[in-house]
């Protein structure tokens, strides 16, 4: 990959790129390899461009993927005799703890290292300056292990378009697309011609999502009469004078079936309706913005979008099949794609349920936070989606960050995930700070990004919790 410019960093310098070299030649010439990697859409697209590029670089491994490693799952893979570990999407976080074992680690995340534990093959954008939470995602940082397992310089460009759908999964695409080192990513996917990056409406569905489900679903920035409102949708369709139907094949058309004519209209009418009913100027700016139509993938599918693959790949490790998703990221397009359908099937029903949870329960609001407890109704692993989906309710404020309280599976402790708008984040709000620092002072630990963040608590301090909550947004967003 070569050394790219983009304003502001110096995304790939020169030494990154060495360490991605000395952590290929170490790869390339080891006897047993596990490739162990976190289980969200990053972790999924990271084990997938990893364990592609050592299919092709003629690499035999083993792939496991973990939710969160404790000691007891180190000593599992110690105890299996692997004389390597490569770690993807995780891994910098308990450098302490992975080094010194009978297996020699590789590890290649975009998280923050801890403070002690030095790693030899260690790639993580973060040790070169460079933004692991905004401009690197984990699968990012698996692409340029994967370029650097090729010495021709064409050699796996095409997992660019993966490494893509990784980053969009990890919402580094926040402020109208992905910037930094993805930047170099996007660009070598354009030039291999397996992704195309253009400006278009950010409303997602592009792909499968009938037009008329496309507007009324539109609640990442809620338009008053056309999100939540099938008439009001269908209603500018028709004032845009675009035809919801195929009228030749029959059947609802998607944003994909339109002609750039098309698009321009309904865009112009959505703007037109979001002044006419007042919605903020900064909110209608983020309607629109870069979009990844992933080329090799067939039209009106999930996977032909990079944020529908990202959503299909999370229904999958959300409930305990990473590997249909694993499976879907190395190609399969048969059996594993079918799978991962019906569970991107009960993913939806689960968020509906959760949307309704909150719907009947409410919120709790103090001065510059709002809460819900959702208990053992919604699972730890999708609280965060309800959470930010929440936002679509009227008993919920777009104007506070939202926090999400659910039982953890390890018993006594609690599921935190905290969810903001842009336009709160652009008043200084940093949810992965607020989360950081909240968390450990009642005896936890958190992190994630601005906009969206998470942590682990003690089950009998959400009281306190929240008001740390409180007074530390308070302070940011003054």
């Amino acid at each position: 990959m070569a050394k790219t410019e983009t304003p502001g960093t110096d995304v790939l310098d020169d030494g990154f790129l060495e360490r991605a070299r000395d952590c290929a030649e170490f790869l390339r010439d080891t006897e047993s390899l596990l490739l162990i990697s976190h289980i969200d859409a990053d972790g999924l697209t990271s084990a997938g461009v990893a364990s592609l590029a050592l299919d092709r670089a003629g690499v035999d491994h083993e792939t496991r993927f973990s939710k969160q490693l404790d000691d007891e799952d180190l000593d599992e893979i110690e105890a299996d005799g692997y004389e390597t570990v490569l770690f993807t999407d995780f891994g910098s976080g308990i450098l302490d703890e992975i080094v010194g074992r009978s297996f020699t680690p590789v590890v290649a995340d975009h998280h923050q290292p801890s403070e002690t534990g030095d790693c030899d093959y260690h790639l993580n954008p973060l040790l070169f300056d460079i933004d692991g939470s905004s401009e690197l995602s984990g699968a990012g940082t698996a692409y340029v292990l994967a370029r650097a397992l090729e010495g021709d310089a064409e050699d796996n460009r095409d997992l660019a378009a993966l490494a893509v759908v990784g980053a969009v999964g990890d919402m580094q695409n926040q402020g109208g697309g992905l910037s930094g080192a993805n930047r170099a990513v996007v660009e070598e996917g354009v030039e291999a011609g397996v992704l195309e990056a253009k400006q278009d409406l950010l409303l997602f569905g592009r792909q499968t999502r009938p037009l008329p489900k496309l507007l009324e679903y539109s609640t990442d920035v809620f338009i008053p009469g056309i999100s939540k409102n099938s008439t009001g949708a269908k209603e500018l369709l028709e004032d845009a004078g675009v035809e919801a139907k195929n009228s030749e094949a029959g059947g609802w058309r998607t944003w994909a079936d339109l002609d750039e004519t098309e698009r321009e209209k309904l865009t112009n009418a959505l703007f037109r309706k979001c002044v006419e009913r007042g919605v903020d100027s900064s909110a209608i700016e983020e309607l629109v913005g870069e979009t990844y139509t992933l080329l090799q993938e067939k039209p009106h599918t999930e996977l032909r979008d990079a944020s529908e693959f990202s959503t299909l790949l999370n229904s999958t490790a959300r409930y305990e099949r990473a590997d249909v998703g694993f499976a879907v990221c190395k190609g399969d397009r048969g059996e594993a794609l079918d799978e991962a359908r019906e569970l991107l099937r009960g993913h939806r029903r689960n968020l509906r349920n959760g949307i309704e949870f909150v719907g009947r329960n409410g919120v709790t609001k103090l001065e510059n936070v709002q809460y819900f407890d959702a208990g053992d109704e919604i699972p730890d692993t999708i609280v965060g989606i309800i959470a930010g989906m929440s936002y679509s309710k009227s008993a919920v404020d777009r104007g506070m960050p939202i926090v999400a309280f659910a039982d953890a599976d390890d018993e006594g402790e609690k599921k935190v995930s905290s969810r903001a708008t842009k336009s709160l984040v652009r008043k200084g709000l940093n949810l992965a700070e607020v989360m950081a620092e909240c968390s450990q002072a009642v005896g936890g630990d958190g992190g994630g990004h601005d906009i969206a963040a998470g942590a682990t608590i003690p089950d009998d301090c959400i009281d306190e919790f929240v008001e740390e909550v409180d007074a530390k947004v308070a302070e940011q967003i003054s």
